[in-house]
């Protein structure tokens, strides 16, 4: 009992030694809040960082609507489909690798962004609508070069706008769809050519085992072990990774 008391004591004493400096110790503060504006330039830098709080909410979606994500990820799943592997490479997995594979490609244009407009916009050269007039120029080459003429001309009728007469002339909003449909398109022509040889293993598999009266056996469960180590043998995961960089026109 003296014992635990002593140690008590000291347990005690150690927690008032470290209360005063604790107290002393300052934290950083942030303070959001709604004030009356008195003048205009109130109301306007008011207005400003609303706008880029409903960015920075809006930045993932930016990012998979205007970059490599789509095709990346929807090729990556399809591949992942035609092995038959379940959810192995979990979705995680996919989706990191799809999100770095995207900043790889995305590099020159996201470089260009930064040297013409976000440096010189940091430094007070140019002001933030510049800065925005040519940080999407980037984007918008790169979405143009990926878009197909036939998903483009349907958005243009859709949007009832006159022909454009060059790419500075399609707006934004209509070549946005339009690079996202390309993107589906050409995603879903890829996994297609991915799926055949698969296709292939499981067709024969299915026809050994119904000529072996086997016609209970899942094949699926007898055809993933072949489908496995074709995909070892013949470096599945570097080749559909090189196709898909190789497919993007820079």
């Amino acid at each position: 009992m003296k014992n635990i008391e002593k140690w008590e004591f000291t347990l005690a004493g150690l927690v008032m030694s470290v209360l005063p400096s604790s107290a002393a110790m300052t934290f950083p503060n942030i303070n959001i809040g709604m004030q009356t504006a008195n003048t205009p330039q109130d109301f306007t830098n008011g207005l400003q960082i609303l706008i880029w709080l409903t960015i920075l909410t809006l930045a993932p979606s930016i990012l998979i609507m205007t970059t490599s994500f789509i095709r990346l990820v929807v090729v990556l799943a399809l591949t992942r489909q035609a092995l038959g592997a379940g959810t192995l490479p979990p979705n995680q997995v996919l989706t990191s690798l799809a999100l770095i594979l995207t900043f790889f490609i995305m590099a020159p244009t996201f470089n260009e962004i930064n040297e013409k407009a976000l440096q010189p916009y940091m430094n007070n050269q140019i002001t933030q609508q510049v800065a925005l007039d040519r940080g999407i120029e980037p984007i918008r080459t790169f979405m143009f070069k990926q878009t197909h003429e036939k998903e483009l001309a349907l958005f243009v009728r859709m949007a009832k706008i006159e022909k454009p007469k060059n790419i500075k002339d399609v707006p934004t909003y209509v070549l946005l769809p339009a690079f996202i449909l390309s993107e589906l398109k050409t995603a879903f022509t890829i996994g297609f050519v991915i799926y055949l040889p698969f296709l292939v293993i499981d067709i024969v598999v299915s026809s050994v085992l119904v000529s072996m009266g086997m016609m209970f056996l899942p094949p699926t469960m007898i055809a993933l072990p072949f489908k496995l180590i074709m995909f070892v043998m013949v470096d599945g995961w570097y080749l559909v990774v090189k196709s898909l960089v190789d497919s993007f026109v820079r």
